[in-house]
């Protein structure tokens, strides 16, 4: 890690063997031993990354994600964790953190996630299953299934 290119606040949990690749942005977010994180990833407070993992350029995994041990995530892979995002409360008020609900997002052990492939909140990638590149994901993806399309559907078991 190049601490110029990076930015690693004190409340991260990083373990061993854990490589960060430049311009890497982590706040409050925990990445298990032996992980990659690529160029121009975000990762949030309370989000958590497994053991082994992946995490390929200009991906973004927000608040409430939780990535299991050996996932891959490709580039570009966008998490989002608000149902109802607005800028403002009813009054015209900018909105604060006590003004949203984060609704989480879990990634089972050793799943694939395609590049540029949108997943929205609330849902379950089961245990080996495969994203595929671009597809927008709104439901549970079973275990050992391939997903494609918008909105993403399961096309094959992936064993």
């Amino acid at each position: 890690m190049n601490p110029n290119t990076c930015f690693v606040s004190k409340d991260v949990k990083l373990g061993v063997d854990v490589k960060l690749y430049n311009f890497v942005n982590l706040y409050g977010c925990e990445v298990g031993d032996g992980s990659r994180i690529g160029t121009f990833v975000e990762i949030q407070k309370n989000a958590r990354i497994g053991k082994n993992c992946k995490i390929q350029s200009h991906t973004f995994i927000c608040e409430g994600v939780t990535i299991e041990d050996e996932v891959f995530v490709g580039h570009g892979v966008m998490f989002i964790n608000d149902r109802d995002p607005s800028a403002v409360n009813p009054d015209g008020g900018l909105k604060s953190d006590n003004d949203w609900v984060c609704t989480p997002i879990l990634v089972k052990k050793r799943a694939s996630i395609g590049s540029n492939a949108t997943i929205m909140c609330g849902v379950t990638i089961g245990e080996g299953a495969l994203v595929g590149a671009g597809a927008v994901v709104t439901k549970d993806v079973p275990d050992n299934m391939v997903v494609v399309g918008n909105p993403a559907v399961v096309i094959r078991s992936r064993s």
